[in-house]
Protein backbone atom coordinates (compact mmCIF):
# COMPACT_ATOMS: atom_id res chain seq x y z
CA UNK A 1 0.00 0.00 0.00
CA UNK A 2 1.12 3.70 -0.68
CA UNK A 3 0.08 6.51 1.46
CA UNK A 4 0.24 10.02 -0.07
CA UNK A 5 1.74 12.33 2.46
CA UNK A 6 2.07 15.77 1.98
CA UNK A 7 3.73 16.85 -1.55
CA UNK A 8 7.73 17.28 -1.20
CA UNK A 9 8.66 19.78 -3.22
CA UNK A 10 5.33 21.81 -4.20
CA UNK A 11 5.34 24.67 -6.46
CA UNK A 12 4.32 27.31 -4.10
CA UNK A 13 6.71 26.15 -1.23
CA UNK A 14 10.18 24.30 -1.75
CA UNK A 15 10.48 23.91 -4.91
CA UNK A 16 13.61 22.38 -6.97
CA UNK A 17 14.71 22.86 -10.18
CA UNK A 18 14.30 19.21 -11.42
CA UNK A 19 10.75 19.17 -10.33
CA UNK A 20 10.05 21.44 -12.40
CA UNK A 21 7.07 20.97 -15.04
CA UNK A 22 8.78 18.93 -17.70
CA UNK A 23 7.91 15.75 -19.52
CA UNK A 24 5.98 14.37 -16.86
CA UNK A 25 3.96 17.21 -15.67
CA UNK A 26 3.52 16.86 -12.09
CA UNK A 27 4.23 19.52 -10.12
CA UNK A 28 1.25 20.52 -7.98
CA UNK A 29 0.66 23.41 -5.36
CA UNK A 30 1.06 22.29 -1.61
CA UNK A 31 -3.02 20.70 -0.90
CA UNK A 32 -4.64 23.18 1.35
CA UNK A 33 -7.83 20.67 1.46
CA UNK A 34 -8.39 16.90 1.55
CA UNK A 35 -10.43 17.54 -1.73
CA UNK A 36 -7.25 19.21 -3.06
CA UNK A 37 -4.92 15.88 -1.79
CA UNK A 38 -7.57 13.26 -3.24
CA UNK A 39 -7.72 14.93 -6.31
CA UNK A 40 -3.71 15.22 -6.67
CA UNK A 41 -3.82 11.29 -6.05
CA UNK A 42 -6.43 10.41 -8.10
CA UNK A 43 -4.03 12.30 -10.91
CA UNK A 44 -1.36 10.15 -10.27
CA UNK A 45 -2.90 7.05 -10.35
CA UNK A 46 -4.70 7.42 -13.47
CA UNK A 47 -1.91 9.01 -14.90
CA UNK A 48 0.58 6.71 -13.99
CA UNK A 49 -1.23 3.50 -13.99
CA UNK A 50 -0.52 2.68 -10.61
CA UNK A 51 -2.24 -0.33 -9.48
CA UNK A 52 -1.12 -0.57 -5.87
CA UNK A 53 -3.75 0.07 -2.82
CA UNK A 54 -3.24 3.85 -2.56
CA UNK A 55 -4.37 5.83 0.74
CA UNK A 56 -4.37 9.45 1.62
CA UNK A 57 -3.00 11.23 4.89
CA UNK A 58 -5.63 13.40 6.37
CA UNK A 59 -4.59 16.95 6.97
CA UNK A 60 -3.40 16.59 10.10
CA UNK A 61 -0.62 14.52 8.62
CA UNK A 62 -1.28 12.08 10.97
CA UNK A 63 0.79 9.04 9.15
CA UNK A 64 3.33 10.88 8.02
CA UNK A 65 3.65 12.82 11.75
CA UNK A 66 3.09 8.64 12.99
CA UNK A 67 5.36 6.71 10.50
CA UNK A 68 8.30 10.33 9.40
CA UNK A 69 7.11 9.26 5.72
CA UNK A 70 8.04 12.51 3.97
CA UNK A 71 9.24 12.79 1.85
CA UNK A 72 9.37 8.68 1.03
CA UNK A 73 9.73 6.32 3.10
CA UNK A 74 9.52 1.79 3.34
CA UNK A 75 7.60 0.33 5.82
CA UNK A 76 6.58 -3.70 6.09
CA UNK A 77 3.68 -3.95 8.30
CA UNK A 78 2.71 -7.72 9.43
CA UNK A 79 0.19 -9.61 9.86
CA UNK A 80 -0.79 -7.83 13.49
CA UNK A 81 -0.09 -4.60 12.20
CA UNK A 82 3.41 -4.16 13.66
CA UNK A 83 6.14 -2.45 11.73
CA UNK A 84 8.51 -5.54 10.79
CA UNK A 85 10.74 -3.08 8.60
CA UNK A 86 11.51 0.43 8.59
CA UNK A 87 13.36 1.40 5.33
CA UNK A 88 15.50 4.89 5.61
CA UNK A 89 14.29 8.56 5.05
CA UNK A 90 14.28 9.13 1.41
CA UNK A 91 15.49 10.32 -0.90
CA UNK A 92 19.75 9.92 0.62
CA UNK A 93 18.88 6.76 2.44
CA UNK A 94 15.36 5.55 0.20
CA UNK A 95 15.89 1.75 -1.26
CA UNK A 96 13.96 -0.25 -2.60
CA UNK A 97 16.49 -2.97 -3.00
CA UNK A 98 16.87 -3.12 0.48
CA UNK A 99 13.21 -3.83 1.39
CA UNK A 100 13.26 -6.28 -1.35
CA UNK A 101 15.93 -8.17 0.28
CA UNK A 102 14.86 -8.22 3.78
CA UNK A 103 11.72 -9.51 1.96
CA UNK A 104 13.51 -12.10 0.05
CA UNK A 105 15.10 -12.97 3.49
CA UNK A 106 11.61 -13.45 5.51
CA UNK A 107 9.68 -14.50 2.68
CA UNK A 108 11.79 -16.58 -0.12
CA UNK A 109 12.48 -14.73 -3.38
CA UNK A 110 11.06 -12.39 -4.74
CA UNK A 111 9.64 -13.34 -8.04
CA UNK A 112 8.52 -9.51 -9.23
CA UNK A 113 11.59 -8.45 -11.69
CA UNK A 114 13.30 -5.17 -10.24
CA UNK A 115 12.63 -1.83 -11.87
CA UNK A 116 15.66 -0.23 -12.84
CA UNK A 117 16.36 3.37 -10.80
CA UNK A 118 16.14 6.80 -12.85
CA UNK A 119 18.73 9.47 -12.72
CA UNK A 120 18.44 11.49 -9.29
CA UNK A 121 17.53 15.27 -9.52
CA UNK A 122 19.49 17.84 -11.24
CA UNK A 123 21.52 14.88 -12.43
CA UNK A 124 23.93 13.84 -9.26
CA UNK A 125 24.56 10.41 -8.49
CA UNK A 126 21.85 8.54 -7.50
CA UNK A 127 21.62 7.18 -3.70
CA UNK A 128 21.28 3.25 -4.09
CA UNK A 129 17.98 2.03 -5.13
CA UNK A 130 17.03 6.16 -5.64
CA UNK A 131 13.93 6.23 -7.86
CA UNK A 132 14.18 9.57 -9.23
CA UNK A 133 10.64 10.57 -8.51
CA UNK A 134 9.92 13.84 -9.27
CA UNK A 135 7.32 15.07 -6.79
Amino acid sequence: MTIYVREAHPLDEWQMKSNEKGQDDVCYAQPKTLEQRVAIANDFTKRFKYNVPFGIDEMNNAANDAYAAWPERLYVIDEQGRVSYKGGNGPFKYDPREVRAWLAGHFGEVKHPEVAPSPAPDGAPAPAGYPGKKS
